[in-house]
């Protein structure tokens, strides 16, 4: 049994009615680094009060409906600086809190080291009004684990935090003083003015040094200098000047920030696909978990749609199957697709169905996904192939009809309108006769947004994975050819081929039907090209970032 954290009681009845805050830290940046308590937390918000950086992170974890003001930037000094404070979040806790909902405000790592969130608590306890903390994996401890920096030895080095926009020359020549090891957080173009500073302070300038941005995420990149070159090192990269140069970055100086030790130590930035745009055509109920896996791998997936799904022109035909199913018509059922678990399911609904309408039916999927979607409804699927998850494999296993054992000889087999008929046949052959009805249609969905068109025919994405002919063919159609630059991943041999007519350049092959060994094939492809970079002595870039005869893009 889990134990019950004390914060997860409800409030006493002599606070009921009153509002109440949680002061919620969002870590570095990375949504996977949540707490179990923010998540809760968030679930029962009436009210979300997010730093820019971090909304993206918490929303959705909130409930839907959930009030989301927006924070204003009411600082000058901080804008022209590239680095807004944010006032005017304390009257808009305030405000809340007052009219008797519960308020998550939510902050960039952890609340105890933010100064604007320490400020309304204490405007909260003025008042009366209850709140609670709910820690967050603070930013200068998060980013240099994401980095491979580990800040301590087991000689138990001295570890000093500096926030160089407020430091002072006392904490400058304190840490230079010391030999500890030194996480400063400043911005992009400030760093080589805080190596200064250590260096003026007392530091030798061949003091290792890593400089991290956007730690946490699939964005992020690390530098490995010391303090007297650090300037050097940007300038030569082209990473300085540059727009952006007032984001902000964690920098660790000290011997165990060693360039020799982040090889061996960098786990995140050295995943097979870490950084890789990958877009996934697929609807976005059915990327879901591809989606997952690819991220896994550090990718960035962008689902785009390439079909969409209705209903049949003529419904009475899967009325009339459904009515079937139910008055003992079918000794089987088959489903092909998620899409087909959904019709049915959409239909048990509209006649107030549930999945105990299946007793005494035999079920069978034809793959893991579609298999999930069934017991997701509450079915138990039957049958589900042993080998190759596709019609054939189902065909593979599906017993003989046997007029002694199937008091029952017909299959209901809901699907595509244009799905093939391998199935259909092959269950004939078998002795099966078969009620094959057209569940939904697939017709070609609208075309994504300009900006994502451009970047598929321009080359802004690594990878694409399509997992059957028609995802060539209705993306093709809807956003145009991608870019010969992008690494083109195909389930199998008769979509590769599709591919191939199309144009493309088939760079990765699925060694078996199955979207998640695609994804796994796509991983192993990207292994092998960062490996062959490292052995030649070259920089591991995406594939984005090599087109011929344009400029290599910066990453920050």
């Amino acid at each position: 049994m889990n134990p019950t954290s004390p914060t997860t009681s409800p409030l006493s009845p002599a606070l009921a009615g009153h509002g109440h805050v949680t002061f919620l830290g969002a870590g570095p940046g990375d949504p996977g680094l949540l707490t179990l308590r923010a998540v809760e937390a968030l679930a029962g918000a009436d009210v979300l009060i997010a730093e820019p950086e971090v909304l993206e992170v918490v929303r959705g974890h909130a409930r839907a409906g959930v009030s989301t003001p927006e924070l204003t930037v009411v600082d000058e000094a901080s804008t022209t600086a590239g680095v807004p404070v944010l006032r005017d979040a304390a009257n808009l806790v305030m405000e809340a809190a007052r009219g008797g909902r519960r308020v998550v405000r939510a902050v960039t790592g952890d609340p105890g080291l933010d100064g604007n969130a320490g400020a309304e608590m204490l405007a909260c306890a003025a008042e009366g009004i209850p709140f609670e903390v709910v820690p967050g994996v603070a930013t200068a401890v998060g980013v240099p684990a994401y980095a491979g920096v580990p800040l301590r030895d087991s000689q138990g080095t001295d570890v000093r935090f500096v926030d160089a926009r407020t430091a002072d020359e006392r904490c400058w020549a304190e840490v230079g003083a010391s030999d500890g090891t030194v996480v400063v957080s400043t911005s992009l173009d400030s760093v080589a003015a805080a190596a200064g500073e250590l260096v003026a302070a007392g530091r030798k300038p061949d003091t290792p040094l890593t400089v991290t941005i956007a730690g946490t995420t699939t964005r992020q990149r690390t530098w490995n200098a010391t303090l007297g070159t650090i300037a050097q090192v940007f300038k030569q990269g082209k990473v300085l000047p540059s727009p952006e140069g007032h984001r902000p970055v964690i920098a660790v100086v000290g011997e165990r920030s060693a360039p020799a030790q982040r090889d061996q130590l960098s786990w995140f930035e050295s995943k097979p696909l870490f950084g890789w745009r990958v877009l996934v055509p697929r609807t976005k109920e059915q990327a879901a978990s591809l989606s997952d896996q690819l991220r896994s791998y550090g990718a960035v997936p962008h689902e785009v749609p390439t079909i969409a799904v209705e209903p049949p022109r003529t419904p009475q035909q899967m009325e009339r199957a459904v009515k079937g199913l139910v008055t003992g018509r079918y000794e089987w059922i088959a489903f092909t697709s998620v899409n087909a678990v959904k019709a049915v399911r959409e239909k048990f609904e509209e006649y107030g169905l549930d999945a105990r309408a299946f007793a005494g039916i035999k079920v069978a999927a034809v793959g893991e996904q579609t298999a999930a979607a069934l017991v997701d409804f509450g079915v138990k699927p039957d049958l589900v192939p042993s080998g190759e998850q596709s019609a054939a494999g189902l065909l593979e296993d599906w017993p003989p009809y046997d007029p002694v054992f199937d008091p029952i000889d017909r299959v209901f087999l809901p699907r595509a309108d244009i799905a093939t008929e391998t199935l259909v046949a092959g269950l004939i052959e078998l002795g099966w006769e078969v009620d094959d009805v057209t569940a939904y249609r697939t017709v070609r969905a609208s075309p994504p947004p300009a900006d994502t068109r451009e970047a598929i025919k321009g080359g802004g994405f690594d990878a694409v994975l399509f997992t059957s002919s028609s995802t060539v063919r209705n993306l093709v159609g809807i956003a145009g050819k991608p870019h010969n630059v992008t690494v083109i991943a195909c389930i199998g041999p008769a979509t590769a081929k599709t591919a191939e007519e199309h144009g493309l350049r088939v760079d990765v092959l699925s060694p078996e039907p199955s979207v998640h060994k695609l994804a796994e094939a796509l991983a192993d492809f990207g292994l092998r090209r960062r490996e062959s970079a490292l052995e030649a002595g070259d920089p591991v870039t995406r594939p984005s970032e090599r087109r011929p005869g344009a400029r290599r893009r910066r990453t920050t």
